[in-house]
């Protein structure tokens, strides 16, 4: 029995040490595959890759910023930072100095977005992003608004924002029954609806204002203002733009 207790501890001390032996080794191969990650800020893009080669690391050159400090061509900022703990094959993530802004923002306001674009690219300059709005009165694909503005000084990146305008559906309404009203209220209700009034004729037979001249009166009956509408285009229950000529028939 005595010895049997001996083999039984024998053997758990042995699986404790295989245990501990297995944590070690895969913590010593964890850690053994990670790397610091070096300071890359001020070296070129070249450089900078050499180096993180060597290490098993990688770069990226992900943007380019405009910098008074950092001379053209170099290294301004990178992620992870200097002394970061990374896996061997991670990628290091950096921005690029262009230098001090030396090429004027153009005004492109009111230009077509290729003429836009054209206008940006030969100076050295990127689009973006491009957005739309629907603008009544506003002719399609014409820029309506860019940032940085023009002649813009101390800029981060060399990108421009564009807002275009874009053709939109015109506001439609439903024409209204203006029979049996007079033609001066008509004219009135018309007007500040932003409609443009019409042909104004006398129906057949009508007795406008001249309805009451002598009959040797040869002028024949004109629209007043009391004459009443008996008929209208479009008619109503139609619909119509902001804008539509409406033509009239009164008695």
């Amino acid at each position: 029995m005595r010895s049997f207790f001996r083999f039984a501890m024998l053997a758990l001390v042995l699986i404790a040490v295989a245990l501990v032996s297995a944590l070690t080794a895969m913590r010593f191969a964890i850690h053994g595959q990670e790397v610091q990650v070096p300071a890359l800020v001020g070296m070129t893009p070249a450089e900078a890759e050499r180096t993180l080669t060597s290490m098993g690391l990688m770069l990226e050159v992900e943007r380019q910023y405009y910098s008074p400090q950092i001379a053209e061509g170099r290294i301004m900022s990178q992620l992870p930072m200097p002394g970061i703990k990374v896996r061997r094959g991670w990628q290091v993530r950096v921005a690029e100095s262009m230098g001090p802004q030396r090429v004027a923002i153009p005004d492109v306001t009111k230009e077509s977005e290729r003429a836009a674009e054209l206008n940006i690219r030969r100076r050295g300059l990127d689009l973006a992003s491009v957005a739309e709005m629907p603008l009544a009165g506003a002719p399609a694909d014409q820029v309506l608004a860019q940032s940085p503005p023009a002649n813009a000084n101390q800029l981060a990146a060399p990108r421009i924002n564009l807002l275009l305008s874009v053709a939109g559906d015109e506001p439609s309404y439903v024409m209204p029954n203006f029979v049996g009203q007079p033609l001066g209220t008509v004219s009135r209700a018309l007007q500040d609806a932003g409609f443009q009034l019409g042909n104004v004729s006398m129906a057949p037979g009508g007795n406008g204002a001249a309805g009451n001249a002598p009959a040797n009166f040869s002028a024949p009956p004109q629209p007043s203002p009391a004459s009443v509408v008996v008929a209208q285009t479009p008619a109503a229950g139609q619909k119509v733009v902001a804008g539509a000529t409406i033509s009239l028939q009164v008695r």
